[in-house]
């Protein structure tokens, strides 16, 4: 991939959502709401503080994510969707 992020800024993968409820009723596209779990694909080295040294990030790439409902910004990348957002925006890693 031909993108790398910046500072403390990470690039998620959207992880699929459901296509089916528990009841196993089939949910179409456009009732559909976006899944707030990723996959972060990649991360910057790391924000600097007032004094300018580096304080790395504390995820990394292959980490599973959750994170806010409207957190980053959706940019394509070599043709895939993918949202680049803030570590900050960043609500946990799931085990």
């Amino acid at each position: 991939m031909g993108f790398r992020p910046l500072h403390d800024r990470v690039l998620v993968r959207r992880t699929e959502a459901e296509e089916k409820t528990a009841g196993g009723i089939i949910i179409p596209d456009t009732a559909k709401e976006k899944p707030q779990e990723g996959l972060v694909v990649s991360a910057g080295t790391g924000a600097r503080n007032e004094a300018g040294t580096v304080h790395p990030l504390e995820v990394k790439a292959g980490d599973k994510i959750l994170f806010g409902k409207w957190s980053g910004t959706e940019v394509k990348v070599d043709g895939e969707d993918l949202i680049i957002m803030k570590e900050s925006d960043i609500l946990g890693i799931v085990g």
